[in-house]
């Protein structure tokens, strides 16, 4: 007769081999990260400022990680598309989202919107700031931040500005001017930053808020007057140049352009962290930097909780600018 000692010592091998044979096999089965290519949504056409800002991030973590960073451009709706996708996305870190101001101004400017910037998506990091520069035509008499203040106040509402389209964060940009200089200027929104641009170097339009890497070769070239940078310091581009808190005696004036990085909700903190440090270690890259400089572009790279703790600044801070413009798309 088997006895019920001998029948327990038999089990009890058997469980401890299957609790050994699982391990082996998960530990034969589980691949470091990412171990295939990572899918990167840039709500943008090709070609645009932020598409190259996310190419440029794309090819060195391709580089660091041993695998591709696919850039996948999804435009439309004011980049609301792509911000959708990467939410019904899985949380796995192989879905990566390249966001800019339109995450926290859409949700004022949509009455319904298929996301929430706050609880659909994980923070990674900001990457990069970009000044916004206020422009006027070398013949217009304004040389000054304070000169353009000035002809406002005297003239409410006969100042035009153009932008590169409504709601855009160089109209927000003038929006902001306007509520914190207590001036009322009229704005005139085009489709695209270059078209404005055409005509202010034409003469057809006096006053322009348009993004730096554009109007850079324009103000080098001396074909517009550049009066400010629209961000809280100087950019290195251009040193000289003072910002509009600092000409017009506005502190807290700051109406910049910035890309960073999100992942879907629910995605591990572990893959977070690891996205923040392989995309800051690029970001710190000589020949990185100098090429984002050179498109006018700041690097950043924040940690994820600083870059969530911006999000939710930037929506309550443009909410009420937009609300007091009264500025709606849909």
């Amino acid at each position: 007769m088997i006895s019920i000692r001998t029948v327990s010592s038999v089990l009890h091998r058997r469980v401890l081999f299957c609790l050994a044979a699982a391990s082996l096999s998960a530990t034969a089965t589980a691949q470091p990260y990412p171990s295939r290519p990572i899918r990167f949504i840039v709500p943008q056409s090709p070609g645009g400022a932020s598409d190259t800002v996310a190419r440029v991030v794309a090819r060195g973590l391709s580089e660091r990680f041993g695998q591709q960073v696919v850039v996948d451009n999804r435009p439309g709706a004011t980049g609301n598309i792509g911000h959708e996708i990467v939410k019904h996305a899985t949380p796995d870190g192989y879905t990566l989202l390249l966001t800019a101001p339109n995450l926290v101004t859409s949700p004022s400017l949509f009455t319904k919107l298929a996301f929430d910037p706050v609880g659909d998506f994980a923070p990674i990091t900001q990457m990069t700031v970009s000044p916004n520069v206020w422009l006027v035509h070398p013949t217009f008499s304004a040389h000054t931040m304070s000169d353009l203040i000035a002809i406002a106040r005297s003239k409410p509402g006969a100042i035009d500005f153009a932008s590169s389209g409504l709601a855009s964060t160089q109209h927000l940009a003038g929006e902001l001017l306007g509520a914190m200089a207590g001036i009322r200027l009229t704005h005139i929104p085009y489709k695209g930053g270059g078209p404005a641009l055409v005509d202010l170097m034409a003469g057809r339009i006096q006053v322009m808020s348009s993004t730096l890497p554009s109007a850079a070769p324009h103000i080098r070239s001396g074909k517009v007057r550049a009066l400010a940078v629209t961000s809280a310091k100087r950019s290195s581009a251009f040193p000289d140049l003072p910002t509009v808190a600092e000409a017009a005696s506005l502190p807290g004036y700051e109406a910049s352009t910035w890309q960073g990085l999100l992942f879907p909700a629910g995605t591990p903190g572990a893959l977070v962290a690891r996205m923040q440090k392989e995309t800051a270690a690029v970001l710190a890259l000589d020949a990185v930097r100098k090429r984002l400089s050179d498109l006018g572009y700041e690097p950043v790279a924040t940690e994820s909780a600083a870059f969530a703790a911006f999000i939710k600044a930037e929506i309550a801070k443009w909410a009420k600018v937009i609300k007091t413009a009264g500025i709606r798309l849909d």
